[in-house]
């Protein structure tokens, strides 16, 4: 897998993939994206509803994960059209946290990278594993079950 040193999409272009909004939003930048493995970004301000004595909290950690999972979905049906219109993406839900490690916290100021990788998707359930680091040094990991909400 090759990472670009460009984001694919970065910013208010990223606010436009995910359900999330301000100031919920826990991703700005989308660095990878193939089959089965998406790749965030997310610089962590002083301002962050889950920052707390100079650092990201666990509960920010979780959901910048969780996004990054909003945020592959988000960007592949935003390359889908449906009768010449864009298809909205869906709405996801997190609905079981399993094998959950935080390492360590960061500090604010700090550029998150999250992997998400697709380990199985069964009818409107996917199952992921997580992981996110700071310059290369794991701080969170875990698995998820994301069920997708039904139009």
């Amino acid at each position: 897998m090759t990472v670009s040193n460009k984001p694919i999409i970065e910013g208010g272009d990223v606010s436009t993939l995910i359900p999330q909004k301000p100031p919920i939003e826990m991703v700005d930048k989308l660095w990878f994206n193939d089959d089965t493995t998406t790749i965030s970004g997310f610089t962590i301000k002083e301002d962050n509803i889950f920052c707390e004595d100079g650092v990201f909290k666990e509960p920010g950690l979780v959901e910048n994960i969780a996004q990054t999972a909003a945020l592959r979905v988000g960007y592949v049906v935003s390359l889908m059209e449906e009768n010449g219109e864009k298809v909205n993406p869906p709405i996801g839900y997190i609905g079981a946290i399993k094998r959950l490690l935080i390492h360590h916290l960061p500090k604010i100021g700090s550029e998150l990278r999250t992997e998400v990788v697709i380990q199985q998707v069964i009818f409107d359930v996917t199952l992921i594993t997580g992981k996110t680091t700071v310059n290369g040094e794991v701080v969170a990991e875990c698995e998820m079950k994301i069920f997708l909400k039904k139009d």
